[in-house]
């Protein structure tokens, strides 16, 4: 089922946070061998996007020739519904969005909703308490899984919650943060247990038949729909381009990004690891390729499609 979307604000961009070391570190590619996508997936935040939340000219060059070559390029984002101008910023308006980790995924040219899935507040509710009992009381923000006329509307964040980025938000005590209908997904934050630890204590006591558990490099976790990752929103963008998973080029940085690589090496695709990468990801792939300010995403391309010296 198909929804429209509304037309886009401005643009907006925000830079990433939480990327780890190694952003500017190139790395020798080497020969890449005669392997081709028939279409190439994308993470944003310390990834494909810089330091400043930006495009670069070489990587954006880098994604023109690959749509001019007949690869579609897909931006697969753990930003929410109400970030979507910043990525058809990203993007170029060009091709099909997945958001919220999987949960939300848009296509760009038609202005078409092609999945929006939300966890019930009831279930959202139970995974928190859950999640409390072993790491002890957490700070709760909240993406409402908002009808498609209220993309743009904001987080519902916990007073103390510190969210990273610098936009809208409802500030709101603890029992208010949860609206009445279902969320498109929940973050949660620890005063005394980093995101790695958080998210082991979360996947030891939640089981994904009740929801999924990830973190993007944030500083917090993040509760989503069961079956929502990034692989499962890329599968619908695939179908619509009639590619398959082993078809597919991929790039990433966090343990968000794994179900997407892990799917996609399974089905004999190529995952490609930033070299600021967190560990997870470097350890899910053997090829790696420069940083995210250093244009890692634009200098595989280059060797891949064209052969650029500049590699």
């Amino acid at each position: 089922m198909t929804a429209h979307l509304p037309q886009p604000e401005a643009p907006a961009v925000l830079a990433p946070v939480g990327v780890l070391g190694g952003a500017d570190t190139v790395v020798e590619l080497g020969d890449v061998g005669t392997w081709r996508p028939k279409l190439v997936a994308t993470d944003l935040d310390g990834t494909l996007l810089d330091s400043a939340g930006e495009v670069s000219p070489r990587t954006r060059a880098a994604l023109a020739a690959c749509w001019d070559a007949g690869i579609p390029v897909v931006g697969v984002t753990g930003r929410g519904p109400r970030l979507l101008d910043s990525v058809r910023t990203a993007l170029d308006g060009r091709g099909i969005a997945v958001l919220a980790q999987g949960g939300f995924v848009v296509d760009l040219e038609r202005d078409e909703v092609l999945r929006t899935v939300g966890l019930p507040r009831a279930r959202a509710m139970a995974v928190i308490e859950r999640i409390e009992e072993v790491a002890g009381e957490l700070v709760v923000a909240v993406e409402d899984a908002a009808e498609q006329g209220e993309v743009h509307s904001p987080l519902r964040v916990q007073h103390g919650f510190d969210w990273p980025y610098p936009e809208p938000a409802h500030l709101l005590p603890r029992h208010q943060v949860l609206p009445a209908g279902a969320v498109l997904k929940v973050f949660l934050r620890s005063s005394s247990l980093g995101q790695d630890e958080l998210l082991a204590r979360a996947r030891s006591v939640v089981d994904p038949v009740d929801a999924e558990v990830t973190h993007a490099g944030l500083g917090f976790i993040e509760v989503l729909p069961p079956g929502i990752t990034k692989a499962t929103g890329l599968a619908i963008a695939l179908e619509r381009y009639g590619v398959g998973f082993g078809d597919v080029l991929v790039f990433g940085d966090m343990p968000n990004d794994l179900p997407m690589i892990e799917a996609v090496r399974a089905a004999g695709g190529r995952a490609v690891a930033v070299a600021n990468a967190h560990l997870a990801v470097r350890s899910a792939t053997p090829v790696v390729t420069s940083g995210h300010d250093a244009d890692g995403v634009a200098r595989y391309l280059e060797a891949l499609l064209v052969g650029d010296p500049r590699v």
